[in-house]
């Protein structure tokens, strides 16, 4: 999967966001961007989307999360803690 890529610190998600959606949710897999596609409530102000982004993320993977790219883009980096890539599709249903 290329939006899956481990380091050793972690695994890196490559994600494409889409603000403002009525619920929080994967929708698939962007095979265009080479990304996975990610619907979030909260709008794109002040952070507010990347804030609701690190903790869905968490809460869905069960992990340490954090925004290591793309503040201000829709394509945004994710690195996640202490879990493998093949961890992190298993938990995501992928």
């Amino acid at each position: 999967m290329k939006f899956l890529k481990e380091t050793k610190d972690g695994t890196l998600l490559l994600i494409y966001v889409q603000p403002k959606a009525k619920k929080n949710e994967i929708e698939g897999i962007d095979e265009w961007r080479g990304r996975l596609k990610v619907k979030i409530q909260a709008p794109p102000v002040g952070g507010k989307a990347n804030k609701e982004v690190v903790k869905f993320f968490s809460k869905t993977l069960g992990a340490e999360v954090e925004l290591v790219g793309g503040e201000t883009s829709r394509e945004k980096t994710l690195l996640i803690r202490g879990l493998s890539a093949e961890e992190v599709s298993k938990k995501l249903g992928l």
